[in-house]
């Protein structure tokens, strides 16, 4: 679905639907829609991805290496709102080449939709996760004001259960 770093029409679609998911606040708070205006139009994007945690810190990795929401996010100076639940306004900076392999195998071991676009696993040694390293950017997630970033838990998937099983238990 992503000949040549470029998603494809089915691609596109799937990258809606989950944006609306991640956005309203289901599933995991590490799932996050990233909102960042388009550098050449100026248009909102908005594209769905999923943040890596280590060491207390939050941090935006692309799958795809450099591609479209990485130019935008630097065109915009780091500046974008990640959606899950509610918006917040972010400063992406971008980690150097030389601390990224941590975050990196953090990402594969979190991340199962990014690990047949990193030419790596969970499990490989360090050197080959950091001979990559410079191809996939990475970026440290803070709030807006500089101070560090905590994506917020959500009620809605507890609540959505919790509906299901009063609704099944009065079906008896």
């Amino acid at each position: 679905m992503y000949e040549g770093g470029r998603a494809n029409r089915t691609a596109q679609r799937f990258a809606r639907v989950w944006g609306l998911v991640f956005a309203s606040g289901f599933g995991p708070r590490r799932w996050v829609r990233l909102e960042v205006p388009g550098r050449r139009t100026g248009r909102l994007m908005r594209i769905p991805i999923g943040l890596a945690d280590l060491g207390g810190r939050w941090y935006a990795v692309s799958m795809l290496g450099e591609c479209n929401w990485t130019r935008n996010v630097r065109s915009n100076g780091g500046h974008a709102v990640l959606r899950h639940l509610t918006a917040t306004p972010v400063e992406l900076v971008e980690v150097p080449a030389g601390e990224r392999p941590p975050i990196l195998r953090r990402y594969l071991r979190i991340a199962p939709g990014g690990r047949p676009h990193i030419p790596a696993t969970v499990t490989s040694p360090d050197d080959q996760i950091a001979a990559v390293a410079d191809r996939f950017p990475v970026y440290e997630v803070r709030r807006a004001d500089g101070s560090l970033f905590r994506p917020r838990h959500s009620w809605l998937p507890a609540a959505a259960v919790g509906a299901v099983l009063l609704w099944m238990r009065g079906a008896r």
